[in-house]
């Protein structure tokens, strides 16, 4: 078997981070890299040639991830032509929404990577861009009214606690009250 191009090989690292990305927010970093590699289309071998060890593709799917992020919060204000108040009402909506709770590899990375970020500990890359991603999603929420670390806390929370009572009426009490409170407070 012959040797990738340059372009094949940087077309396979944006596979595996773009996969990473996903998978990561849906099972977590205990994911293995055969796992990772398997459903990028790629062999376990190719991982080594790629990303010197799991660390750094973690790193760069969690970059990747907050790019996601930022480029949607990006886009929400063009939808609505610059009304911040009203792109960040649609994005509560959202986030607080049954499809966001039921799609994690698709959804926000401050809540899905958060117990993981934290069991990692020191001043890694990951974190650092995870901080940075978190105070970046916090102003974005902040209004005359209500400090955004505040929003923040209780979408995040009610996501979280939502994930994790799927299955009963709990789950939908949780993101209808966390979403009618943050309505209420604008």
């Amino acid at each position: 078997m012959g040797r990738v191009s340059q372009a094949q090989a940087q077309e396979n690292r944006r596979r595996v981070v773009e996969t990473a990305s996903r998978l990561l927010r849906e099972q977590g970093t205990h994911v293995s890299v055969a796992d990772l590699m398997k459903a990028a289309g790629l062999t376990h071998g190719g991982f080594y040639k790629q990303f010197a060890s799991k660390e750094e593709l973690v790193d760069e799917a969690t970059a990747h991830a907050f790019a996601e992020l930022t480029r949607h919060h990006k886009e929400r204000i063009e939808q609505y032509e610059g009304r911040h108040g009203a792109a960040q009402q649609a994005l509560i909506d959202t986030y607080l929404s049954i499809e966001h709770r039921d799609s994690p590899a698709d959804g926000c990375p401050v809540a899905a990577l958060a117990t993981d970020i934290a069991r990692t500990g020191g001043d890694g890359e990951a974190r650092r861009v995870y901080t940075r991603g978190v105070a970046d999603f916090a102003d974005w929420l902040a209004t005359e009214d209500q400090d955004g670390i505040t929003r923040l806390c209780t979408m995040l929370g009610a996501l979280v606690l939502s994930r994790a009572t799927n299955g009963t009426p709990l789950s939908e009490e949780i993101l209808t009250t966390a979403r009618e409170a943050l309505t209420a407070t604008r």
